[in-house]
């Protein structure tokens, strides 16, 4: 199977996306911002248009420790909406000099700015020794728990994240904290639950990025559930407010695949990936087009994947795409590379996808039940595992996870659904 559209639990980073400090939340339907978006470059000039006023206003007064801080913020934000790790520089040095002004042990804005800064740059464990500190310096900082307990999620330590996200509600009931809480909820399969938060979160939204973002969301809950037609009418109503978001578009995609729109999500998929492209997208394009036999359309979106992967520091994404692409061993090295620092729930399910790639489905067996331990209902995760598990030679958990994979989401991936149905009926056959 080759990647999925809808990831349930994907840890994403976009700091001060819904506070004006370190937000670091998850979005199935996204890898990352909507860069392209008329929103997302209006939000890009108000931030850049506040970098020039903090700039002209630390002119005349350089010793204003808390504009320092809020600078290094604004350009950790800006890296976010415009992709462009140019920005974790800039905001490192006015961090710094933030620290250099009013010291650790009193400046806890600098300190949850670093948080953030270490969490885009997916040093976890960094987010977390700052997040501690700034929890330390000021224990009714609600945000410093929220970057606490983004660390803590990505760390492989999700106990302890769910107590920081219920003292951030605790502290500061807002969009940024029921958005988390909502999340907590999802990752143990609580997805009623999950819903419920996530419209508290749209309730009380003010920004128009942030509604754009609890919309995504209730969305992407809503399909988990099996509600399409609410995950409709929720995708119809976040591109209403913001046309063109690549999430939404995604969403909108998989909403047409379900319903044997293909026309119409390679279309959705296409926008999206002009506006971000990214491997979540690049490889849902590709794995759209080879189902219905475009071959050369394929290759050019796998394409942007590979570019990906040669370029950056591989994640999740690309490393499913290696281990389904020929490329097994690589996808495997990268995994443990990532699962040395990042042992959530995601990357437990690359790494243990990769083993079985490779061949080595018993080292993979242990993985891929760590990936769904929480309770997570996640149709890929439970593919992965049945996959693993009929290579075992353990045909009722096989068939057990399989069919579980097909009735969280049958069209969870066109590739890799049609492989879970196929195996099915041949695990029924005998």
């Amino acid at each position: 199977m080759r990647h999925t559209w809808l990831k349930a639990g994907t840890v994403v980073v976009v700091a001060v996306a819904l506070t004006t400090a370190a937000a670091v939340l998850w979005g199935p339907w996204r890898s990352a911002g909507p860069t392209g978006t008329p929103a997302a470059q209006s939000q890009a000039s108000a931030l850049a248009a506040l970098v020039t006023r903090t700039e002209e206003r630390l002119a005349r007064v350089p010793d204003d420790w808390q504009g320092w801080a809020d600078l290094g913020m604004a350009h950790v934000q800006l890296a976010r909406i415009t992709a462009d790790p140019g920005h974790y520089g800039p905001a490192e040095e006015a961090l710094r000099h933030s620290l250099s002004i009013r010291g650790e042990d009193r400046n806890g804005p600098a300190l949850t700015g670093f948080a953030a800064l270490e969490a885009a740059r997916h040093d976890f464990a960094g987010a977390e020794r700052y997040a501690r500190k700034a929890v330390g310096v000021d224990p009714y900082a609600a945000d410093a728990y929220g970057a606490l307990a983004d660390a803590l999620i990505e760390l492989g330590r999700p106990e302890d994240g769910f107590a920081a996200v219920q003292k951030m509600v605790d502290l500061r009931p807002d969009t940024g904290s029921y958005a988390r809480a909502s999340y907590t909820y999802e990752l143990r399969g609580d997805l009623p639950r999950a819903l419920d938060l996530m419209r508290q979160a749209r309730e009380v939204a003010t920004e128009p990025g942030d509604i754009t973002f609890t919309l995504t969301h209730l969305a992407s809950l809503a399909a988990l559930t099996g509600d399409p037609a609410a995950a409709a009418t929720y995708v119809a109503e976040g591109l209403a407010r913001q046309p063109g978001s690549a999430p939404l578009l995604a969403g909108r995609a998989h909403l047409a695949a379900g319903r044997g729109d293909t026309a119409g999500a390679a279309a959705d998929l296409r926008a999206a990936l002009d506006t971000l492209p990214t491997p979540e997208y690049a490889t849902a394009l590709g794995d759209l087009l080879t189902s219905t036999g475009d071959v050369a359309g394929a290759k050019q979106a796998y394409d942007v994947t590979r570019a990906v992967g040669s370029t950056n520091q591989p994640d999740v994404d690309v490393v499913l795409f290696w281990a389904d692409n020929g490329e097994a061993a690589r996808a495997v090295t990268a995994a443990k590379q990532l699962y040395t620092t990042r042992k959530s729930t995601v990357v437990a399910d690359a790494l243990g996808w990769a083993l079985h790639r490779a061949g080595r489905s018993a080292e993979a067996l242990p993985h891929a039940d760590d990936a769904l331990r929480l309770g997570t209902r996640d149709a890929r995760g439970h593919f992965h595992r049945g996959m693993i598990r009929l290579a075992l030679g353990d045909r009722k958990g096989a068939r057990a996870d399989i069919a579980e994979a097909l009735r969280i989401d049958p069209h969870f991936n066109p590739l890799g659904a049609e492989t879970a149905r196929t195996s099915l009926a041949a695990l029924d056959a005998r």
